[in-house]
């Protein structure tokens, strides 16, 4: 995990307090404040399989982000992979994450919970209807056909919410020679000079209607 920053680092922390470890403390949680903004960069645990051992540790790890964030400023951002899609229209299709992680439904109580504390989840709030994805699987030709879930995110207090002049995602960074499986997410606060661009979504390259696909690690 990392955090740049052109204004400053102070209070820097490595790693999360309270924070279960699998069975050791694993890299995934880095904090500092810059320029007044308590910034977490985090990687949740993936879960791997619903009622695993690492599906406990995930919901464990989750619980103490929260507690770590309920005890912290108002003024908060919350950035990375959670490794979970927050709601159905995250997903390219419901029914073909059924049985997986990533969208069961203590999963996204969890996450429900770090919002209730006051985060605002700054990319659906700007585009509340529409088809955003952030993570297309390597295999079976997901990332052409625009078969992908929304799983990196950007969770934000009030008073930093409500600087946001453009959020969204370069789906153009998933192209290329050897990229990511996941796309960047940007939001601006207070300017965006290249104006509020939104979710790049094309068209998916086959018409694919409610499970009829399903996804590469399906046994």
């Amino acid at each position: 995990m990392a955090i740049l920053s052109k204004v400053g680092l102070e209070d820097v922390t490595a790693g999360l307090a309270g924070a279960p470890g699998f069975p050791h403390q694993e890299a995934r949680a880095v904090s500092a404040t810059c320029e007044g903004i308590r910034v977490h960069c985090v990687y949740v645990p993936n879960g791997r399989e619903p009622d695993s051992e690492h599906y406990r540790y995930k919901l464990a790890w989750l619980a103490a982000l929260a507690a770590v964030l309920e005890a912290g400023p108002e003024s908060v951002m919350v950035c990375g992979d959670v490794n979970i899609a927050p709601a159905d229209i995250d997903v390219f299709d419901p029914a073909a994450y059924v049985g997986h992680t990533h969208v069961t439904q203590p999963e996204r109580a969890a996450l429900a919970a770090l919002q209730d504390l006051g985060l605002h989840d700054v990319v659906r709030e700007r585009w509340p209807s529409e088809r955003v994805f952030s993570y297309w699987d390597y295999r079976a030709g997901m990332f052409h056909q625009d078969l992908g879930m929304r799983i990196d995110l950007l969770l934000a207090g009030a008073s930093v919410a409500a600087r946001v002049r453009a959020a969204w995602v370069d789906r153009q960074a998933r192209k290329g020679a050897k990229p990511s499986d996941h796309a960047p997410v940007i939001v601006d606060l207070d300017e965006a000079p290249d104006g509020d661009i939104g979710p790049v979504v094309p068209p998916p390259s086959a018409t694919t209607k409610r499970g009829s696909v399903r996804l590469p690690q399906s046994p």
